[in-house]
């Protein structure tokens, strides 16, 4: 019987709405997630200063604002968890930046090479072969191009993270900045060949093999969640035929996956099997589904939502105390450090002195004002009463105290800051004066 005889006879089960819109939703998510990745430093909303921690919306958050840093990832760490108890590994397929730009060098590959010139790591038996009629200098050249400048624009990712927007420009352009090094470019080499050799080489090799990602979403996998579901009451209709098999990234067969394989719910085979069957308008035999597996299903729709929510029962409450931790501590958040420590400095036995150290954790202007009490007057003196900042940063401001004008005993001195913006903060220390009597 013929490949299209076979096809008519496939019965109509389950018309799916949307399933011939599955392959542009998938190429759309993709395109959005990876603008949003380039967006989300762009825009401030977070990027990392390897000198003071993270920075959200253009204000640092250091590692002692525990509540913002504990609460932030806790909150993520449960959405994450019902996100792969629920759909799976459905990020790997349709957000995973490694997935998407593998996907797209298989594409580019098959168009400019040919469809045997893409081969998957692991296919011992099959050697890439080069399509004769594509096999020119023109698309080795283009080819080259495309892998290079993707590459190179995936390079300038993570030094978006680390380096504001306007030194990542300079570096572009080639401009001096005092914000980054010549070795940047060194750096930034090796981040574009690694880059390159990932997506010629090794693309979705890294999917099946080395993602340790992948690992951990398969730690929260239950019966109900999202996978692939084959219509194997119809496997005879399909014996000859493995389009579905031939195009999954990942090489494995999707008629028979298991709860744990190599699937990232991309669903290309079902964009494959339903457009053999498309011209008959007939569905493919292939489908996202949730629940258990090839006629493992208990027929109790109430069971599976009571296992989904058990498992929501415990990371509900987590998620509600990891929000309270982060709300309360967005309310307490402090733009501004305040220290004072002791120089160890001592002027002719005559002066004592004290270092004020104030940070502005925003990157913005600021002028932070400072005042000492505590002290009578003339027993000390202040460098300067305020300290002014162009930008993210720390100033200080050293404080002398006239021993001669003090009194012998122990002195409570309060170091106060204020900014315009309604923070005020306050520091005390103690310092004991002592005399030594001489005698005749």
């Amino acid at each position: 019987m013929s490949g299209n005889a076979t096809f008519k006879q496939i019965p109509i089960v389950v018309q799916t709405a949307g399933r011939d819109s599955l392959a542009k939703t998938r190429i759309a998510v993709r395109v959005l997630s990876f603008a949003i990745l380039l967006l989300i430093p762009l825009t401030g909303i977070f990027r990392i200063d390897v000198s003071s921690g993270f920075v959200v919306l253009g204000r640092q958050i250091w590692f002692s604002d525990f509540f913002i840093v504990f609460g932030l990832w806790l909150s993520v760490a449960c959405c994450l968890i019902m996100l792969y108890s629920t759909m799976g590994t459905v990020f790997c397929g349709w957000v995973c930046p490694q997935n998407t730009f593998s996907t797209w060098a298989n594409k580019i590959t098959l168009q400019l090479l040919g469809k045997r010139a893409v081969i998957n790591w692991g296919d011992e038996a099959k050697v890439a072969q080069v399509s004769t009629t594509k096999n020119n200098s023109r698309n080795w050249l283009l080819l080259a191009s495309k892998l290079v400048g993707a590459s190179m624009m995936l390079a300038i990712v993570p030094m978006l993270y680390f380096l504001p927007p306007g030194a990542v420009w300079s570096f572009v352009t080639f401009q001096p900045d005092a914000r980054f090094t010549a070795s940047l470019y060194w750096i930034y080499t090796v981040f574009t060949l690694v880059a390159l050799a990932n997506i010629t080489v090794m693309r979705h090799y890294v999917c099946r093999y080395m993602c340790i990602y992948r690992m951990w979403q398969y730690l929260f996998k239950t019966r109900d969640t999202l996978h692939i579901e084959y219509d194997s009451a119809n496997a005879a209709k399909c014996e000859k035929c493995n389009y579905c098999e031939t195009t999954c990234p990942v090489a494995i067969d999707p008629r028979n996956t298991i709860n744990y394989d190599s699937c990232t719910n991309c669903g290309e085979c079902i964009t494959a099997c339903d457009s053999l069957h498309k011209k008959h308008n007939k569905p493919g035999l292939l489908q996202f589904r949730f629940g258990s597996r090839k006629g493992k299903q208990s027929g109790n729709n109430r069971m599976e939502l009571i296992t989904l929510l058990g498992r929501a029962g415990w990371v509900l409450p987590v998620f509600v105390f990891a929000a309270g931790l982060l709300t309360w501590g967005l309310v307490t958040y402090q733009p501004y450090h305040l220290s004072v420590y002791q120089t160890g400095a001592i002027v002719a036995g005559t002066e004592h002195s004290y270092r004020i150290n104030v940070a502005n954790k925003s990157y913005g202007p600021a002028t932070v004002h400072l005042q000492v009490e505590g002290l009578p007057e003339g027993a000390y003196r202040l460098e300067r009463d305020s300290i002014d900042f162009a930008t993210a940063g720390r100033g200080d401001v050293v404080l002398h105290l006239v021993l001669s004008a003090l009194p012998s005993g122990l002195h409570a001195v309060v170091v106060r800051a204020s900014s315009g913006d309604g923070w005020q903060d306050s520091f005390k220390i103690q310092h004991l004066v002592e005399r030594v009597e001489e005698h005749g």
